[in-house]
């Protein structure tokens, strides 16, 4: 049974809105992940944190069985590109989870971030989370981007939802991809097979669209640059699915073995561009692909390209 039910009556304000004024233990980006999570339901089925009730709706809240504790420091090497009083940007290795979550609850870049600035733990509205403006799949490497002040956090945010965060990617995926350079523009939503992944839907999917271009034919693969312009969840391998070019590696998406072994889903954030939220200065960063993605590519060049 869920833990609260709220039979709407009269025309609501926001459904996250409306949970945190019945919830108040709840804070709102709690609300708004449990909604996302499919822990807050509107007559049954998932919502959005946007949706307004009407009367009729039935809203069913499942809370989390108990408050996490806040993450603790944790000596754990970490590579800082950059660092200033408001934000770092962390090149992120493969194989590290960026904040606790379930089977995490330690050991993540939050961790060793608090290690290295201890005042990140008062940044942000989420005490699981505090600093973090956007986040990478644990197998996924390359750069990150921290706030160190609750402002920069919220200018950095605002500039996400604005899409003027450019993040470049290099994947590699299976086949050849025609055109060398396009855009796959398609809504992504929850899998109702399975709530852990993400697929293209026709009805209630987010908006998505991301735009590539191809850097090199190999044999059999596709080795290329991808821009997500929207941020949705696992929207490159999604996308890349989709069109019958899965990410090389991927164990969720992809749908074959492919012809030479790699040690994890080819997917490197490569660039990150972004506007300074003091000073106003266009920042641009570069995270050079990680050695064992360079080792696939060696060996698949070596095998020519045709």
């Amino acid at each position: 049974m869920p833990d609260v039910t709220l039979r709407i009556t009269e025309p609501e304000e926001r459904l996250d809105r409306l949970i945190a004024k019945h919830c108040p233990e709840l804070s709102r980006s709690m609300v708004q992940r449990l909604i996302r999570e499919a822990s807050i339901l509107v007559n049954g089925v998932a919502s959005k944190p946007s949706y307004l009730p009407i009367p009729g709706d039935l809203v069913q809240v499942n809370r989390p069985d108990e408050t996490p504790l806040p993450p603790v420091a944790e000596e754990l090497p970490v590579c800082i590109v950059y660092e200033d009083e408001c934000l770092l940007v962390v090149n992120k290795p493969a194989g590290l989870v960026v904040h606790a979550g379930p089977g995490h609850a330690g050991g993540t870049l939050v961790n060793a971030l608090l290690a290295h600035r201890p005042d990140l733990a008062s940044v942000g509205l989420d005490p699981q989370r505090p600093g973090i403006v956007h986040r990478l799949d644990r197998d996924t490497s390359g750069l990150l981007l921290v706030a160190a002040r609750r402002e920069a956090q919220d200018a950095l945010q605002a500039q996400f939802r604005a899409h003027t965060v450019e993040k470049t990617y290099l994947v590699l995926l299976e086949g050849h991809l025609v055109p060398a350079e396009g855009a796959i523009e398609a809504p992504i939503g929850r899998d109702p097979q399975d709530r852990m992944r993400r697929k293209v839907v026709a009805e209630g999917g987010r908006y998505a669209r991301t735009e590539y271009r191809m850097r090199e034919y190999l044999r059999g693969y596709t080795y290329t640059e991808a821009r997500p312009l929207t941020g949705r969840t696992h929207q490159l391998r999604v996308h890349f699915a989709a069109i019958g070019h899965p990410v090389v590696g991927d164990q969720t998406y992809g749908r074959r073995r492919g012809q030479v072994p790699v040690p994890r889903q080819f997917l490197h954030a490569w660039q990150l561009t972004f506007v300074h939220p003091l000073t106003g200065e266009r920042l641009v960063f570069f995270a050079e692909l990680p050695a064992d993605l360079a080792d696939v590519l060696d060996r698949l060049r070596s095998q020519g390209s045709t």
